[in-house]
């Protein structure tokens, strides 16, 4: 094969054939990915909104692909994003490219099995849970049968059986019903639609790509699982990178309630002694009772009298699983129907029986801060009924990603936001990467840790490329520090008046991020009352309704929780302010994060610095970043919590920002915001 072009000359190509200019950070970008990809060293890049940077990262790996060979990963968080590269970003670029590189690029997309529909199921008569079963005896009237109904009839028109492609929507529920995970897969030998089978054409589709766009859950399942689900690569993109260690974290977190447990008791009806169900669906009774009378809190020992009923539940299902298939497998001479009925009854049961045994061996180690797993109860509400869960998570997945993610392939991690108080290390730690900073670091940021050993040979480099927005021109930081600190109580009467007087200067065009969904709602409340111009919240409509109705009138304002903190991107004149309520410190009981804080102050690190104000940090840059979305947009970012002037770790939260023109003073913001309402 000739020579190709250097990474510069195909940006330039690209840049050029799409319509778009050159931008300083994108080529830096470029040549940086270029240079980690030969290297072999991981790289961990924060690209402004504007930069670019996904034809920053797309050029270099298209290049890596066509002159190696090999499969190039790229990973995202949201499924927006997802569809922008394979639908926008890589047919453009491929196209354009394909001269230079000698041939047009492939690309494709994988999600996890549960995203297609399977033909086997679909055209079985197997219910998701035989527990519903009487929702099927009112097929016409009931919303379930008339979702299921419409999803039977897309399966004969659609060429992907993907899920993201049914518009509308369907609820979760009803999905189940047409879906399975990859444990209640038959396998594609076994099922009798095997060679027609979405997922397995999809990932037919993908071992043959150049490009593989994934998200980060699947590529969390294909470390932890051991089971190859991503072709073989040897580079792996991650975009929105900040948001890794939670996805993996909810990949790798089990739960075990008792519903779960009679429900795989009731898939085994019909394919085991009538005893063994009996069994199980006392060990669910003894489970929910032992858990009724418990508060909702993190496990730090098991209560009196768990540990027996969780290792009943365990033995339970273990006798009902080897009942069923002794040596793991389902039989090959089943009628479809029946083996499909077997492996959905294994699956659940191995579900609940890894869950009793996890929970069971949890709390070996004696020392909390050693141990590999969180165990909390959850009480839930689901359709009314109150539900107690319990959780297990693991206390840090750095060491899964350094073996099986930055182990194997070389990793190129980017996002708009990954330097929390002006560094990467607060991530990069998360991510089970050693610190740049080496042994000395601010006592206010220590995690208490050396780097392992086993680091040593890990090699990663930084890189911030800045971003195409001045901001300091653009947009201005505005602290009420004059407001008292906020309490526990609610929106305090002088925050009502703050948001108040800010909207009203600014003609409405406010995007209102809240840090709970009761302060949201109280906060909507009280202004449409005080308000001429429409306010709308989180839970009216659908979220893409409701930002295309902020969007659509630049008089509305538009109120909510986290996902509107990181999932809003609405440029021009609609969004001239952004409204913090207070610092999104994570809520103090909250088990998982408290654990980890924990973990760090038992190694003599500062486990607020390290978790919650890391957690905050991060938040808070995410918030901030959505005030300018171009660079023709002009607006104000007003934070309402006066501890990020006051407090000692506020220095700390500011330096996560954007560098924007700060001031306290609301006298000054209220006129800036009347001169851009007037020259809107």
């Amino acid at each position: 094969m000739p020579e190709l072009p250097p990474v510069a000359d195909l940006l330039a190509t690209a840049v050029h054939a799409l319509g778009g200019t050159e931008r300083t950070g994108q080529t830096t970008m470029a040549s940086a990915v270029d240079h980690a990809i030969d290297t072999k060293e991981h790289l961990a890049v924060q690209a402004g909104t504007g930069t670019g940077k996904s034809l920053a990262y797309l050029v270099p790996s298209l290049r890596h692909a066509v002159r190696t060979g090999r499969t190039v990963v790229v990973s995202t968080a949201t499924i927006a994003l997802q569809r922008q590269l394979v639908d926008r970003d890589l047919p453009r670029l491929s196209e354009a490219l394909s001269k230079p590189l000698g041939r047009t690029a492939q690309f494709a997309i994988l999600k996890g099995r549960n995203n297609y529909l399977c033909l086997n199921k679909i055209n079985s008569v197997i219910p998701e849970d035989t527990g519903e079963a009487e929702l099927f005896d009112a097929f016409a009237i009931s919303r379930l049968g008339r979702e299921v109904q419409r999803l039977n009839e897309w399966a004969s028109d659609t060429e992907t059986g993907d899920r993201d492609e049914l518009a509308p929507g369907v609820t979760d529920r009803a999905w189940r019903q047409v879906s399975v995970s990859s444990r209640e897969c038959l396998g594609k030998s076994r099922c009798q639609f095997g060679q027609d089978c979405f997922a397995e054409k999809a990932r037919a589709e993908s071992a043959q790509a150049d490009v593989v766009v994934t998200n980060h859950a699947l590529l969390a399942i294909d470390a932890i699982s051991g089971i190859q689900i991503l072709p073989e690569h040897d580079v792996v993109v991650i975009d929105e990178a900040h948001e890794l260690v939670d996805r993996v974290t909810g990949v790798a977190t089990a739960e075990l309630a008792a519903p779960a447990i009679t429900a795989a008791a009731r898939r085994c009806t019909k394919l085991i002694d009538e005893r063994e169900v009996d069994r199980l669906e006392g060990a669910a009774e003894a489970f929910h009772q032992a858990l009724e009378d418990l508060p909702p809190a993190r496990w730090d020992r098991l209560p009196d009298g768990i540990a027996p009923v969780l290792a009943l539940v365990r033995d339970a299902a273990w006798n009902a699983r080897t009942a069923i298939a002794p040596q793991g497998t389902v039989k090959t001479q089943d009628d479809p129907d029946n083996a499909a009925a077997r492996t959905m009854a294994v699956a659940a049961l191995d579900d609940v029986h890894d869950a009793a045994v996890r929970a069971l061996t949890a709390f070996e180690e004696a020392d909390p801060a050693a141990r590999r797993d969180v165990i909390w109860l959850s009480a839930d509400e689901l359709r009314g009924v109150a539900r107690r869960t319990l959780r297990m998570a693991p206390l840090s997945v750095g060491g899964l990603l350094r073996s099986r993610l930055f182990g194997t392939a070389t990793v190129v991690l980017t996002s708009a936001t990954l330097q929390i108080g002006g560094s990467f290390d607060g991530l990069a730690i998360t991510w089970g990467l050693p610190s740049q900073s080496g042994g000395k670091v601010d006592p206010m940021l220590a995690n208490g840790a050396t780097a392992p050993t086993d680091l040593e040979s890990v090699r990663w480099s930084s890189l911030d490329v800045g971003s195409p927005f001045d901001h300091a021109k653009s947009g201005i930081l505005y602290v009420a520090k004059h407001l008292p600190a906020p309490g526990r109580d609610g929106l305090s009467p002088t925050y009502l008046d703050e948001i108040e007087q800010l909207i009203t200067a600014a003609g409405g065009r406010t995007l209102g991020l809240f840090s709970s969904m009761r302060a949201a709602k109280a906060a909507t409340e009280a202004l449409r009352e005080r308000l001429d111009t429409p306010v709308l919240c989180q839970g009216d409509d659908s979220m893409g309704a409701l930002v295309r109705k902020f969007a659509d009138d630049p008089a509305t304002s538009l109120f909510g929780t986290l996902t509107l903190w990181q999932g809003v991107d609405v440029p021009g004149p609609s969004l001239s302010l952004v409204i913090l309520d207070r610092i999104p410190f994570p809520r103090p009981d909250d088990p998982l994060l408290t654990a980890r804080q924990r973990a760090v102050e038992s190694r003599g690190g500062n486990g607020f610095m390290t978790v919650a104000a890391n957690h905050a940090a991060l938040l808070l840059a995410q918030g901030t970043g959505r005030l300018l979305r171009s660079v023709e947009d002009r607006g104000v970012v007003a934070i309402l919590d006066s501890r990020i002037a006051t407090a000692r770790y506020g220095s700390y939260l500011r330096a996560s920002l954007p560098p924007y023109w700060e001031t306290t003073d609301p006298e000054v913001v209220a006129k800036a915001l009347r001169r851009l309402t007037a020259s809107a």
